[in-house]
C-alpha cells in the first residue's frame, strides 16, 4: 500500500463483473477497488433552476397596484437587469411569476392559450375572479411535476374592486389585500402587513391612493434590495384602474 493514500488497480476485473483476486492481493482492499482507477462519480439533472426576483400585488378600493423587480439570476451570475416578471392575462388582469423562468413562460403560454379559447367561445373577456380559478386549477393539473413559479395575481373584478390572489405552488390560492412571493418575500411581506395591512396597530386602517401605495413600494424594494442578492437593477410597476393600465419603474441597486 502506499503511505500516501490508496492505490487502486487499473486493469483486475474479470469479465462477469467480480473483482479479481490480484486487487486484494496487491494490497488494494475489496471495497476500495475501482476498475478506472478513480472512485465513482454519481451524476444528477434537476429539471429545476431557480432564477429569482420578487412580485408583490397590493389591492385597493378602486386599484390594484403590481410590482416586480427585473434581475434574472442564476446562482450568483446575473443573465439580465431587464426581464419583465409581468405578463397581461386581460385589460385588467395582470399575472407576476418569479422563479424558474422556463416554467414561468411555460405557463404563461399555457394560460393564454385558456384565454384565447374563452374568447372564442363567448366573445368577451374572462373575468379575474375566473382567470384567478384557471391559474389555480392549470397548477394543480400538473401537481406531481409543478411548474416552478411563484405566482401573484391582480386585477379589477366585476365590481371594479381591486384583487390580489396568492398561490402556492399547486394551485391553492387565496383573495387577500396584499401579497408578495419570490426570494425577497421575507422582506416585502412584513412590511405591507404592518404598513398597509395595519396588522396589530391602534390607529385607524389609512385609505391610500395608487400613488402612496407605489411610493410605499418602493420603499420596500430598496429595503429588500439590501438584503437579497437575487433582488435588484429596477422595479416595474403596473397600476390598474377602471381606465387601463400604467406602467412605471424605478431603479434599484444594480449589484
Amino acid at each position: 500500500a502506499n503511505s500516501e493514500g490508496p492505490v487502486y488497480a487499473t486493469t483486475d476485473i474479470v469479465s462477469d463483473g467480480r473483482k479479481d483476486d490480484r486487487a486484494t492481493s496487491s494490497g488494494v482492499a475489496g471495497s476500495d477497488y475501482h476498475p478506472h482507477g478513480v472512485p465513482a462519480i454519481q451524476h444528477g439533472f434537476s429539471p429545476y433552476e431557480f432564477n429569482g426576483g420578487t412580485v408583490a400585488a397590493v389591492a385597493g378600493e378602486d386599484y390594484v397596484v403590481i410590482a416586480a423587480d427585473t434581475r434574472l439570476s442564476s446562482g450568483y451570475e446575473i443573465l439580465s437587469r431587464n426581464t419583465s416578471k409581468q405578463h397581461t392575462l386581460t385589460t385588467k388582469c395582470i399575472l407576476a411569476s418569479a422563479g424558474c423562468k422556463t416554467d414561468v413562460e411555460q405557463l404563461q403560454s399555457v394560460l393564454d392559450i385558456y384565454m384565447k379559447m374563452y374568447e372564442h367561445n363567448h366573445r368577451k373577456s374572462m373575468s379575474t375572479p375566473s382567470v384567478a380559478q384557471l391559474l389555480g386549477n392549470t397548477l394543480y393539473r400538473k401537481r406531481f411535476f409543478p411548474y416552478y413559479a411563484f405566482n401573484v395575481m391582480g386585477g379589477l373584478d366585476p365590481q371594479g374592486q381591486g384583487a390580489v390572489y396568492s398561490y402556492d405552488a399547486i394551485g391553492s390560492f387565496e383573495r387577500t389585500q396584499v401579497s408578495a412571493t419570490g426570494s425577497g418575500q421575507a422582506y416585502i411581506i412584513p412590511f405591507l402587513d404592518n404598513v398597509i395591512g395595519n396588522r396589530n396597530r391602534l390607529q385607524e386602517k389609512p385609505n391610500l391612493s395608487a400613488a402612496e401605495v407605489v411610493e410605499l413600494l418602493k420603499d420596500a424594494y430598496v429595503s429588500c434590495g439590501e438584503r437579497d442578492i437575487y433582488t435588484g437593477d429596477q422595479v416595474e410597476f403596473s397600476v390598474i384602474t377602471a381606465a387601463g393600465i400604467e406602467k412605471s419603474y424605478f431603479s434599484l441597486k444594480a449589484d
